[in-house]
């Protein structure tokens, strides 16, 4: 059963770091966008990522259950440790820099009651002058998520693999 826990966890981890990756990819492209065509683009991600992104919450959750579970000797241990700050600094990351961005591209946006009340927990307000500074923001923190979330992975793997 603890194994099946790993492995599931492996795969959590994997799709966090598959929607990061798929976000940071896009960055060349993004930066080409008029305002307009930018604010378009933003709106096509929701419902999706949004669904998808429970399970990065299963994802740190599931590396912090297999790390205090985990027998502590051995470097097996360390590594799922390992992966779960990095699926934490993830989790950060989303909710302190990339959530708030997210509340103002989605502000004019109609969305189902569950996305209302997730994207409506707007507990940092952001300055919404400049739209290139919430967009460069926006990107930079999935280019982060997206090395956080890898570096997660690889250390999940090799914790797997010992």
């Amino acid at each position: 059963m603890f194994h099946a826990l790993q492995i599931l966890t492996v795969m959590l981890v994997a799709l966090t770091m598959a929607l990061a990756v798929a976000h940071a990819l896009e960055y060349p492209g993004k930066l080409r966008l008029s305002k307009a065509d930018y604010l378009a683009v933003q709106a096509i991600y929701y419902p999706g990522f949004t669904i998808a992104g429970v399970g990065e919450l299963l994802a740190v959750i599931g590396s912090f259950a297999v790390a205090a579970l985990m027998p502590r000797n051995g470097t097996a241990f360390l590594f799922w440790w390992f992966a779960f700050v990095a699926m934490l600094l993830t989790h950060l990351t989303y909710w302190l820099v990339t959530h708030p961005v997210n509340n103002f591209w989605l502000r004019d946006l109609k969305l189902g009651n569950a996305g209302t009340r997730f994207f409506g927990f707007d507990f940092l307000p952001v300055d919404s002058s400049d739209w290139t500074a919430l967009r460069d923001r926006w990107e930079y923190s999935h280019i982060a998520r997206a090395i956080f979330s890898s570096v997660a992975l690889l250390a999940a793997v090799i914790a797997l693999s010992i």
